[in-house]
């Protein structure tokens, strides 16, 4: 499970079998999990976190999009 980012307490990161799938990253705080899509940033799935939390994790996914997507290709491949 390739870790993209550590932000804070935020554990951003992808699996390594997810390779069929879009572009997406996973993020972990504590017990709190959630999963957003890339193209177009969006949320998929979440648990635990609030609307709050889940608006500044889209912030911080928007801002690294990049680099989370460089990370992606770069394990997956195009």
């Amino acid at each position: 499970m390739p870790t993209a980012l550590r932000h804070g307490k935020h554990r951003f990161f992808f699996f390594s079998n997810e390779g069929k799938e879009p572009p997406h990253i996973h993020v972990e705080t504590a017990e709190n999990y959630a999963k957003f899509w890339l193209n177009p940033v969006a949320l998929a799935k979440s648990t635990g976190y609030n609307a709050r939390e889940l608006r500044g994790l889209r912030e911080i996914i928007e801002e690294n999009r990049q680099l989370f997507l460089e990370k992606w290709y770069g394990y997956f491949g195009s």
